[in-house]
Parts: C-alpha cells; structure tokens; sequence
C-alpha cells in the first residue's frame, strides 16, 4: 500500500486531461516529489558521471539590452568535479578550461544534455524520471534532457517548434518568462541564429529597448519562479526566456510530441532550405556567424529539398481523421468545441497554479499576482527607462549596429533583413499549406494530437 507521502493529487489520467485543458502555461505541485531525479543536486551528478566531461556555454555577465545567442558564447569542455571547483573560487589548476573564464566574470550552462547520453553506460538511472505520472507512460529519463547552470545562465527567449514541454525543476530556482503565441508579432521572430525546432526573439525580454522594438510594449508577459520539485507545463509555441536565479540550478525536461509536429516538420523544412540557400551565397553581409552551434553543418540544398519531400510525403501518408478524434488548431489547441475538454482556467486546488499574466511595471518594484506558486517574488525592474544601448539584434544582425527600426534611414536592406520576411512563421506557415495542398491534395491542420 502506498504511504500517504506518495499518493498524487493527479492521478496519471487526471493529468493527462488537466494538459489537455490548460490554455496557459501552469505548475504542478506535489507530482515529482517522490520521483528518485529530485535528488540529482550537482554534487550528486559530480559522482554518478565522474571524469565524462560535459560541453558548457559561457556567457559575461554583464548586463545589455540585447539577446546573448548562443553563437556569440564562448565553450569548454569539463567534468562537474571541475565546474563545482570553478564555482568555488579554487585555483586556475583545479578547474581544468574554465581557468580562462573568471566566476566572477562569467555564468556557465550545460543545457540541452541528453540523459540517454550521460547516462548510457547506466541506464537504470533512466527509471530515476517519471513522466508516466503525467499520464505518459513508459516515458522516463530515456526521452529527458538535463540542464545545469549558474546564476545569470539563460536561454534566449524562444519558441520551440514541435510538441510542448514539461520542465522539472531539481535544484535552485529558475524564472521563467513566457508569452503566448499570439504575441508573436510584437516578439520580433528571427530565424538568425538558424537552429530547427527554434524561432528566437531579436527582443532582450528582461532589458527591452522600446526604441527598437516598439511593438513588444504590447506583448503580455506570463512569469513564474519554478522551485524545486515543481513541474511546469509549457503548451505548444509558447515563447519563454529562462534565467537561473540561483548559485547552482538543475532540470529536467521533455518535449512531447503531437500529431501537428508533422506539418511542422514541413514547415522547418522549407524554414532551413530557404535560411541555408540564402545564408551560404557569397555576399559582403553573410560574414556573420549565423548557423546556432547545436546544428551539425551546413546541408546541401539538394540534402535540404530531399528532407522537405521526405516531410511532405509524411504528411500525405496520414490516415484520414477520425470523427472522434481530437482535432487541434496550430497552436496545438483542440479545434472543434463539441469534443474539446472543458477549458482549465482556474487554479485545480493548491497543486495546479496557473502562470498569470503580468502587467509590466515601471520603476514600482511591484509584484505579479502569484508570480511563485508559493510566495511573492519581486520582478526584475522594468527596462523600459533604461538607455538605449548597443542594437538589440544580437550576432545574428551586426550589420544593423546601432539602427532603429522605422528612422527611415537609407542603410540597405541585408540578407537577415530579407530572411526576417521570408521565413517569418506566418509566412512559413501559409507556404506549409500551399505546399501541402499542392502535393497531397488535402486542407492542413485537421489530424488528431497524440497527446
């Protein structure tokens, strides 16, 4: 019999139906606390992997107003033993390639390691995750990946492509700030630094610059502080922007997939043919480092054309849709209301706290209504009367330094400015269904979500 500590307040079915009735990102409490994961601290990680060294992403600390990508970080490669000693202060000796890197100076990521790679040579560990509480079963660490950071360390603001995310936070905290799909025009979608499955924000979402991005004064920011044991639920396109808040974090996340992933494929690949033809041409403003590192190298387009048929031939291949089946809309919602699951609006009890949208505040220091699902945590100050600094396009647009969007200045239009238009999702999106409907005959976005 269980004991009264490791009954859930979800059953897994009850789980599974609360995600398909959520319409906004939200923490479950009390699901993982038992869960043998919650006790992956970095000291315990340091032992379990012993020498495997581990590639981590650096970036200053110093604070802009533009995003830090991934391409403009600096890497090494090191153990955990290594990272904790740098995290300590030890000597330049005991830390191995962060020697190069002051802590004082500088936050450390190990993001987006896969724990069937960390741990492949154990994979009981794998059982140490347990998502099938969340009515996914079988799914365990095998499908999870693991993120380990300082505070300071973040993601740039995103979207990601396929499926939706479920996050659970081990050690420290993480802030999360995330918006919802339809905020997407006001996020300043860029595919430069091009990655697949990621549309990245030109927006510095912490220290905006409301000179260069006008429109993001209008985005309706959702913020949450995930703590330890908690679980967050990040429905499908949302974007969000993560930021350790603590000495040392850790997560674990996985992505689940649906049955639009399938047209999203398509979509990324007509995003990546489009972004490689135009980005690989010799040309005076293609110097900039534009492809993100996760990628492997710069596919062919015959290789690039290959995978968009391959794509749209899966598509084609669908059975057709059930009358019973759960049919969902783009942004992975259920699209027919006479089968859709009754909307998750409010709080289920004190184990499900909805992420509420944030009005933001300038120069107040006020807090977000239940900005923790525990407590109230002061938000980082309002930027918006901030000086404008350096250009807010990162890396990816250098061309532009120092422009503004809408001076109506005479500086030529670059080849980021032209893939900004011509692979902007909602363009891509159109092309995704011309595409399909000129090559296998049928109206997209009506097959069932595996959820």
């Amino acid at each position: 019999m269980a004991t009264r500590a490791n009954v859930k307040p979800f059953s897994p079915t009850e789980a599974r139906r609360i995600q398909d009735g959520l319409q906004q990102p939200a923490v479950f409490l009390n699901m993982a606390s038992d869960w043998p994961v919650c006790n992956w601290s970095v000291d315990q990680l340091a032992v379990s992997l012993g020498d495997k060294h581990i590639r981590f992403r650096l970036g200053r600390k110093d604070e802009t107003n533009w995003p830090l990508f991934e391409t403009q970080c600096a890497y090494v490669e090191a153990n955990l033993a290594q990272f904790l000693r740098w995290t300590s202060g030890h000597s330049e000796a005991a830390v191995g390639s962060f020697a190069a890197y002051p802590f004082s100076e500088y936050w450390a990521y190990a993001d987006y390691k896969y724990i069937a790679h960390l741990f492949q040579e154990s994979p009981s560990r794998f059982q140490d995750v347990r998502w099938s509480d969340f009515g996914f079963e079988g799914r365990d660490g095998q499908a999870s990946t693991l993120w380990i950071g300082t505070q300071g360390a973040n993601t740039p603001c995103h979207l990601d492509s396929y499926g939706f995310n479920l996050v659970l936070q081990v050690q420290g905290r993480k802030r999360w700030h995330l918006f919802p799909p339809e905020d997407t025009a006001s996020m300043y979608p860029t595919r430069i630094p091009y990655e697949e499955s990621s549309v990245f924000s030109r927006v510095d979402v912490v220290r905006p610059d409301p000179a260069k991005f006008p429109a993001f004064g209008t985005a309706r920011p959702h913020r949450v502080t995930l703590q330890p044991g908690q679980v967050l639920y990040v429905p499908r396109h949302w974007w969000h922007y993560v930021e350790s808040l603590d000495a040392v974090t850790v997560s674990v996340n996985t992505w689940i997939e649906l049955e639009v992933d399938d047209e999203a494929r398509v979509s990324e690949a007509v995003t990546k043919a489009v972004v490689c033809a135009l980005k690989a041409a010799p040309s005076q403003d293609n110097r900039d480092t534009w492809l993100n590192p996760t990628e492997d190298g710069v596919a062919t387009h015959e290789e690039n054309m290959q995978c968009l048929n391959l794509a749209v031939q899966a598509c084609a291949r669908q059975p057709p849709t059930k009358p019973t089946a759960l049919k969902r809309d783009s942004a992975g919602r259920p699209a027919d209301p006479a089968v859709e699951p009754t909307p998750i609006t409010a709080a289920l009890g004190p184990h499900l706290v909805l992420v509420p949208c944030c009005t933001p505040h300038e120069d107040t220091g006020a807090t977000c209504p239940s900005e923790t699902p525990t407590e109230q945590a002061k938000l980082s100050g309002s930027s918006a009367d901030r000086p404008a600094g350096a250009d807010g396009f990162g890396g990816g647009h250098a061309a532009e330094q120092g422009r503004v969007q809408g001076a109506g200045d005479a500086l030529p239009i670059t080849t980021n400015d032209l893939l900004d238009c011509l692979v902007h999702p909602d363009v891509i999106s159109r092309v995704t269904e011309l595409l399909l409907e000129k090559r296998s005959g049928r109206r997209p976005g009506v097959t069932p979500a595996r959820r």
